[in-house]
């Protein structure tokens, strides 16, 4: 889970966790948070993921952060735009609209770089991790985030000696030790995916299921 590995896949253009389209589960629960517009929805490991322009749409702004500058050029210029570019002790900003990317290492945000974030969307960061590493993301940036601060997690589970991650298996029980001390945890979803993930099947892997949780902190 170097660095470098991550840099290589967007190289090499292997990245099969890149949805053409936003996610269905967050299309189906976000609404349920009743969180406000204007409100700003931090996104780790970003990509280029569509669900940012989906929420910048809804009348969000979008804080993400993303190690390989190819995901956020393709991201940006998907959409046709052309960000402005500063940097920071964060890395390199762009921006454009209601969005801002920045290309540099999540665990290098501090509580300063999340202040004005009141929610979070995480759908393909925290499996994307080993198990050290989720861990630390948890009790280090999900710390970060201000009170009273809200989100949705996806998972996936499925028998994790079937298949080498990422993305990795993440159960129910690990999500609550994680972010029981600092949040409160609702499963709001459990789907059966398997049918519907042929490479997941073609590696040999028997069960596959996706799992949907509301975050609310506790202070």
């Amino acid at each position: 889970m170097h660095p470098d590995f991550w840099h290589q896949r967007w190289a090499d253009n292997q990245i099969g966790f890149h949805q053409d389209a936003p996610t269905p589960l967050m299309l189906k629960h976000w609404p349920s948070l009743g969180i406000v517009p204007g409100t700003r929805v931090f996104v780790p490991l970003a990509g280029k993921s569509l669900d940012m322009a989906w929420f910048a749409a809804q009348g969000y702004r979008v804080l993400g952060v993303e190690l390989s500058r190819i995901a956020i050029e393709a991201f940006f210029a998907g959409h046709g735009v052309t960000p402005e570019v500063s940097e920071s002790k964060y890395g390199t900003h762009y921006r454009a609209g209601d969005i801002e990317l920045i290309c540099g290492d999540a665990f290098g945000l501090d509580e300063a770089a999340l202040a004005d974030c009141g929610a979070v969307f995480d759908r393909a960061a925290l499996i994307a991790l080993p198990a050290e590493l989720r861990r630390r993301y948890v009790h280090e940036l999900y710390a970060r985030l201000p009170s009273h601060s809200r989100g949705l997690l996806i998972t996936l589970e499925y028998p994790q000696h079937e298949k080498a991650g990422p993305p990795f298996s993440v159960v129910e029980d690990e999500v609550r030790v994680l972010y029981g001390r600092d949040w409160n945890v609702e499963t709001l979803e459990r789907r059966d995916i398997l049918e519907s993930q042929p490479r997941f099947v073609e590696e040999g892997v028997t069960a596959l299921h996706t799992s949907v949780y509301r975050l609310d902190r506790k202070r």
